[in-house]
């Protein structure tokens, strides 16, 4: 177990859901009797304080930022309140990156500089491990920068066309990336700096450290950690709590 009093987390809900079809973006979709974004709420703010509590490691993250639409964010109000000071919106951007860059400002401004790092984390992987946030933090806190992957298990063909196969790529060297992926918030300050400045293209956010030729560690995760972005995800997302025997956690309990 890791100690994360110096972890801020920013948990990305912005999204519209348009790959679901569904009439309501995947992070509200319902696993296991709760929305999809409520299991990652709950283990930042209940599991991960506890565990840490129980190893006299602190009292867990000390802020956790959540990026949600500002029309979805009243229904989440009663959420917020009840833990006060430990959990706060912010807007989404454009894109992504925006998001994550109104999450990270959010984290610095109320943690201040309690804050030393910040774990960036997609809402629609509500299946990630306590053991593997604590195993990406604790490489961040070595290398400044990691994030949670597995060995690509696919073949992957490159194609110019949609159409045509260029060519195979090799498997033994590529990694499927998840999240959270953890970063020194001055470094990755400095990041979004550059990447305005020079008007990069970054799909995710070690992207902006990679940006910067600075390393970042690959931690390896598991293969559970799956991102929900079609209906199979969800039978699949059942299947593995199912299989963990968890029980659905009513927040505002």
């Amino acid at each position: 177990i890791e100690d994360l009093s110096s972890v801020g987390f920013v948990l990305l809900a912005g999204g519209t859901g348009s790959r679901m079809k569904a009439n309501m973006p995947k992070q509200f979709m319902e696993l296991n009797g709760i929305p999809v974004l409520h299991h990652s709420l709950d283990l930042f703010l209940n599991q991960l304080p506890s565990v840490c509590k129980a190893n006299n490691l602190g009292n867990g993250p000390p802020i956790v930022v959540l990026v949600m639409d500002p029309m979805y964010q009243p229904e989440y109000q009663p959420i917020v309140d009840k833990y006060e000071g430990r959990l706060a919106f912010a807007n989404p951007g454009v894109e992504r990156q925006g998001s994550v860059e109104n999450g990270v400002t959010k984290v610095a401004e109320l943690a201040g500089g309690d804050c030393t790092y910040v774990a960036i984390h997609d809402s629609a992987r509500p299946l990630v491990t306590i053991e593997e946030i604590c195993n990406v933090v604790k490489d961040a806190k070595e290398y400044g920068a990691a994030v949670l992957g597995v060995p690509c298990k696919a073949t992957i063909k490159e194609s110019e066309d949609g159409s045509m196969v260029l060519r195979t790529i090799p498997r033994a060297r590529l990694w499927e990336v998840h999240t959270p992926q953890v970063i020194e918030i001055e470094k990755l300050q400095r990041g979004f700096e550059k990447v305005e400045k020079e008007g990069l293209e970054v799909t995710d956010d070690v992207s902006i450290v990679e940006a910067m030729g600075e390393s970042v560690k690959l931690t390896l995760g598991e293969y559970t950690n799956l991102k929900i972005t079609t209906p199979e995800d969800m039978d699949v997302a059942m299947a593995i709590l199912e299989d963990r025997k968890k029980e659905p956690v009513d927040l505002l309990a």
